[in-house]
């Protein structure tokens, strides 16, 4: 018998537990991608329930149904286009009137919906009750209490979204003041016979808040009409003094409050919770900041420790691969080849396994149990100053790990340009693989001043070209709106499942250009085409850097992996005693360069998958321009310095 397929979408705000039923309803039979000409991402999976195969879509965290950020866009024009069979809206129990706010404008779009009220559990603690029965008959919606850490309430949405689809019933669409709904009717009236996407009551709203993209929409069909909603527009401006975008928002968060008011009980604890006393911390603006340095330096510290350790063992367990492989195959052109994509491969997995697996484990739970949002708010005004908000932390803080997946985490920030400008600072930020080269070369031989010394250059050339990028690049900056979640227990399996995808994502984009990379290069050594490309890069090299010419290779060779600067450095030089060879200037100049560079391979990858062709080949050629410039100007500087010698 064949199985009867729905369609259907999970929707609602960031850190409210879409993920963890999506990950709940759907398993292992999942798969996580980018929706068609974005860089932002989309979760499918597929669930096998009573005689029906259900496609689960888990639609991207939003806050509204406007066109302020692409994730919004893309949200609306999916409900609209495809028309789910149902839409599970996931709301925060705990937060009502925010949450409510979307829940509105859902309801505007005139689909079948199911309102999934999560975290029902925390409800008790924090002296609330909800009255369901009430609450069912004013949205006259199923509204089914869930908690999704421990699956309770999912079969329900489920059983209700099949009754929907069933029996569809076009959900009541809200109503909003008397100002406001005579002008929604008279622009409804006026849409009435007209063919549009969206509906008629949908489509005045968004008229009335002058979203860009349904004026488009109407400006092509019947521009006689947006004159009229402009006029309207005008004469709410006139009544309330605001910007009529403004009013209507306004009209919603009084109706959010208004139906939260009714359907709510709140007895006020006695004494705080030990998770309000936590959240007072946490995002304290004095005593928040010390507590965020601890928890992530203590992070930070974990994944370096452990990872330094798997490295090593690693290492050691891939030793005797190559000689293996040479004893079987025999020491030919082509098996030296072969065997040079094979030790790429084995280098890329060096680096997956001890730091970036731990680094997006802990970074799932910090997520999970609700702590980002604090490091987000509390960050939010230092990273306006570089044109972007608190979220582009996130980024920047995974790129000390590695800047692969610091690239793909800009895909959370809500614009193009601040994607951009975030995915351009992340590749500045040392990774664990540059903190190898400098404690190599300058904290052994130089001293862990200069070390630190070299840090606080990179933040501070981060913090310029933050700047000049703000200016440069077109578009205003947004602000940051999120919601703040309440701390709550992680969900292991559902952290599993996402550090998984993530690693997997990591090994399949990086993997193959890595392996290609590595049999180039050995190609080009083969060949005997290393020498001249030394001497090509001598003037450069030799010349402005100050460096011995056959720095150029491995530099070269950087672009495949950073750590393998100091592997040949060995090698060319013939000993690990590098203060034998170099001078402590020439050390500095090194590690400065190797910094500054071009990015190695996996993120040249990982930067192409986010941002296109053109603008890395942009911030590569940056990165190699200022790398130059600045390994010059710092030798002239450096050469005043006498007892560097």
């Amino acid at each position: 018998m064949t199985l009867k397929k729905i369609n259907m979408a999970l929707a609602g705000y960031a850190n409210v537990g879409k993920s963890v039923i999506f990950n709940h309803l759907t398993g292992l039979h999942q798969h996580i991608g980018n929706w068609p000409g974005k860089t932002i991402e989309k979760a499918e999976g597929t669930l096998y329930y009573k005689g029906y195969t259900i496609d689960v879509l888990d639609l991207p965290g939003i806050y509204s149904l406007s066109t302020h950020s692409f994730e919004e866009l893309i949200t609306r024009e999916y409900i609209v286009s495809v028309k789910p069979d149902f839409i599970a809206n996931t709301v925060d129990a705990t937060n009502l009137e925010t949450n409510l706010i979307l829940t509105l404008q859902l309801l505007e779009l005139e689909k079948p919906l199911v309102l999934a009220l999560n975290m029902v559990d925390l409800l008790k603690r924090k002296g609330i009750t909800i009255d369901f029965e009430k609450f069912e008959k004013i949205l006259e919606i199923p509204i089914i209490p869930v908690i999704a850490t421990q699956g309770k309430g999912l079969a329900e949405i489920i059983d209700q979204g099949i009754n929907l689809t069933n029996k569809p019933i076009v959900p009541k669409t809200p109503k909003y003041g008397k100002e406001v709904e005579t002008r929604i009717e008279q622009l409804s009236i006026l849409l009435q016979n007209i063919e549009l996407l969206y509906p008629k009551r949908f489509t005045a709203i968004k008229l009335l808040e002058k979203d860009t993209e349904i004026e488009n929409l109407i400006r092509a069909k019947h521009p006689e009409i947006l004159e009229i909603a402009q006029n309207l527009s005008l004469e709410l401006e006139k009544i309330h003094g605001h910007s009529s975008s403004i009013v209507i928002a306004d009209e919603r968060c009084l109706l959010a409050s208004h139906i939260a008011k009714q359907i709510r009980t709140i007895t006020k604890p006695q004494k705080a919770s030990a998770h309000e006393i936590l959240d007072i911390i946490t995002g304290h603006k004095i005593l928040g900041y010390p507590v965020m340095l601890i928890i992530l330096g203590l992070m930070f510290f974990t994944v370096f420790k452990g990872g330094s350790y798997l490295s090593s063992f690693l290492e050691n367990l891939f030793s005797t691969l190559q000689v293996n492989f040479y004893s079987t195959f025999g020491n030919s052109i082509y098996a030296a080849l072969i065997w040079s994509g094979i030790a790429s491969f084995l280098a890329l997995i060096e680096i997956a396994l001890p730091y970036i697996l731990p680094f997006y484990f802990f970074l799932f739970i910090l997520e999970s149990v609700g702590y980002l949002a604090r490091v987000a708010f509390l960050m939010d005004h230092l990273m306006h100053k570089l044109g972007v908000h608190g979220k582009a932390c996130i980024p920047l803080i995974l790129g000390f790990g590695c800047n692969v997946p610091a690239c793909l985490s800009c895909r959370i920030m809500e614009t193009e340009r601040e994607r951009f400008i975030t995915g351009l600072l992340t590749v500045f930020v040392p990774c664990s693989a540059v903190t190898v080269i400098i404690a190599g070369l300058v904290g052994k031989y130089v001293g862990v001043g200069w070390a630190l010394g070299l840090y606080l250059l990179i933040f501070l050339i981060i913090f310029i070209i933050g700047k000049a990028a703000a200016i440069i690049t077109p578009g205003e900056p947004t602000e940051l709106i999120m919601g703040m979640p309440s701390y709550k227990l992680p969900n292991m399996k559902a952290i599993a499942f996402q550090t998984w995808f993530r690693l997997k994502e990591f090994i399949f984009i990086a993997g193959p250009i890595v392996i290609i990379s590595g049999i180039l290069i050995e190609g080009a050594s083969l060949l005997n085409l290393l020498a001249p490309i030394s001497n090509f890069l001598s003037p450069i090299t030799a010349g402005w850097l100050g460096l011995p010419p056959a720095i150029g290779i491995l530099l070269l060779f950087g672009i495949l992996r950073k750590e393998l600067i100091l592997v040949l450095l060995a090698s060319i030089l013939g000993t690990t005693n590098f203060i034998l060879v170099l001078t402590k200037t020439q050390l500095l100049i090194l590690a400065l360069v190797s910094m500054l560079y071009i990015p190695c391979a996996a993120t040249i990858a990982a930067l192409y998958k986010e941002f296109g062709w053109k603008k890395t080949l942009l911030i590569t050629f940056l990165k190699i321009a200022l790398a130059i410039i600045v390994g010059g100007l710092a030798l002239r500087v450096l050469n005043f310095i006498p007892h560097l010698y």
